[in-house]
């Protein structure tokens, strides 16, 4: 009844140290990964004509910052494949929910893939995944998607921050480019 995509990799660094392979890789598991059981689950929610696929993409997947673009681009594609799965499954009964959380607090340094400055780009990235008013606990982001799944939620942003920052893309993407330009300059090159 409710497919649940989420897995995810990903790689911490400047463009210049990124490889075609790390592009390979997210896109593996953050879109083809998604593709391929939607695919697999799609004739049997159309058969009962119900049916709920719930993808979890990232606040990236809205914003794409700097150090993180195989990351960003594989979870725009997943948000597109998301919106437009939405639209067209409508009429077989089946929703389509994205989420989009902001910072987690998941331990997900531990789990990433540093290149370049690794210490550095380490560093940068274990303080905003640990800083209090900024970053959500995975408990409470399970809940918000659980209600979203259940309320047919066309998409979930999880967290003010994420929020924000999202509103502020969508309304003003050459002021938000600007200012990612300038957060660029003070991570390690």
């Amino acid at each position: 009844d409710v497919l649940v995509n989420n897995a995810g990799v990903i790689q911490v660094g400047p463009i210049e140290v990124m490889t075609h392979e790390d592009f390979e890789l997210v896109m593996q598991a953050h879109f083809w990964g998604p593709l391929n059981t939607i695919l697999a689950v799609l004739p049997s929610m159309r058969q009962r004509r119900q049916g709920r696929i719930v993808n979890i993409s990232s606040i990236g997947g809205k914003v794409s910052v700097p150090h993180l673009v195989p990351y960003s681009a594989s979870k725009f594609a997943l948000v597109g494949l998301s919106k437009g799965l939405r639209a067209e499954l409508m009429k077989d009964g089946i929703v389509v929910t994205t989420v989009c959380p902001g910072l987690m607090r998941t331990g997900s340094p531990r789990n990433a893939d540093f290149k370049g400055q690794h210490r550095f780009e380490y560093a940068w990235f274990s303080i905003s995944d640990a800083l209090p008013l900024l970053t959500v606990s995975a408990e409470n982001a399970a809940r918000q998607i659980v209600h979203a799944c259940k309320r047919g939620q066309a998409e979930l942003v999880i967290s003010i921050p994420a929020k924000i920052a999202a509103l502020f893309d969508a309304l003003f993407p050459g002021a938000m480019s600007q200012v990612l330009a300038v957060v660029n300059q003070l991570l390690p090159q």
